[in-house]
């Protein structure tokens, strides 16, 4: 009976062993380090992050066009995420929202949350609780916040501020840039796992009324920058597409050509970019730059005309194109 006694009370003593260890065990510890953010130039916001967790893009990131960007990390209350984008909404400024957030919040674990926001004016708060574990503690800048938690020490969250200002490009660089600088200043101290990066703007994102830009998630890699950097490639080759054919049917050959031209820096090995950018090279008078781009899409590619068939009929110019005898004797010789 002594034994079954003593067996129990170990039971009972090991999950607050392992919270005080933070072990990766403890089911409420998201430890991590984030960025939230907000392009002023755009209107887009974002949070990039990443963690020794798995799937950390389930927890973490949270956020809509023209309201706010949240990441809600730690001793983790995922209720923060949905709730802080409402009050967004509701009018309430970024430390509004989190001085409601911890008031209002009646689960176990408060002072060991960590979260930050951004609100559409650019306002930012990093919150770091004083239980968190340790390391912990966050930065913050004009338009951003860094955070993190069980990090190497402070120059995890500067390293990605600094990061962050001196990049170059739109929003998903600089988030990127970010996150890779705080895993190169030490990261989560465990190790590597995790990341997600998510983008939002008004009606920004692929095909109809989306306003999700980029959402990209690795959840399970011992070295997940790597497929965080080709996701978020296919991600903005994709986008550049979407918008090319976009500012084509508007008639705007110039932006298309130059989100067709976007599409292929980012996927230079791809049948699709180099098509699409064929395409509206012919819209803007360039044959000879069309045909160029169409030997690219050909190179390596055995089903290179059954695919032309099948997207010249969507083309604008198609019927044009294909009444065009030169340009298709070109494009498709006699053999």
């Amino acid at each position: 009976m002594k034994r079954i006694s003593t067996f129990a009370t170990l039971v009972l003593l090991c999950p607050m062993a392992l919270a005080r260890d933070h072990s990766v065990l403890h089911p409420q510890n998201v430890s991590t380090f984030s960025i939230v953010a907000r392009d002023p130039a755009t209107g887009q916001m974002g949070i990039a992050v990443a963690s020794r967790y798995f799937s950390v893009g389930a927890v973490v990131p949270w956020a809509m066009a023209d309201v706010g960007a949240v990441a809600t990390q730690a001793d983790v209350n995922v209720g923060y995420g949905p709730k802080a984008i409402d009050l967004l909404r509701q009018g309430l400024t970024a430390q509004q929202v989190a001085d409601k957030l911890l008031a209002e919040d009646t689960f176990p674990g408060k002072d060991g949350r960590q979260f930050a926001i951004v609100d559409k004016k650019g306002n930012v708060v990093t919150y770091t609780g004083p239980h968190a574990p340790d390391w912990a503690g966050g930065r913050k800048g004009a338009n951003w916040a860094t955070q993190g938690n069980i990090l190497v020490g402070p120059q995890v969250p500067e390293a990605m501020g600094k990061a962050f200002e001196a990049a170059e490009g739109e929003l998903a660089e600089k988030l990127f840039a970010a996150l890779k600088a705080g895993d190169a200043a030490g990261g989560d101290k465990r190790g590597r796992q995790s990341a997600s990066i998510l983008i939002v703007c008004k009606e920004c994102g692929r095909n109809t009324n989306n306003d999700r830009y980029v959402y990209i998630n690795v959840d399970d890699n011992p070295e997940p920058f790597g497929e965080l950097r080709r996701l978020l490639n296919l991600n903005l080759t994709y986008a550049y597409q979407d918008l090319s054919f976009k500012q084509l049917l508007k008639g705007d050959v110039a932006k298309a050509r130059a989100a067709a031209e976007k599409s292929v820096q980012y996927s230079p090995n791809s049948t699709d970019s180099h098509m699409g950018l064929a395409f509206i090279d012919y819209s803007a008078g360039d044959k000879k730059a069309s045909l160029v781009e169409f030997q690219k899409a050909q190179e390596g590619n055995p089903g290179f005309k059954k695919q032309w068939d099948s997207e010249v009929q969507f083309f604008p110019e198609g019927k044009k194109m294909l009444a065009d005898q030169d340009f298709m004797v070109q494009l498709f010789p006699a053999k």
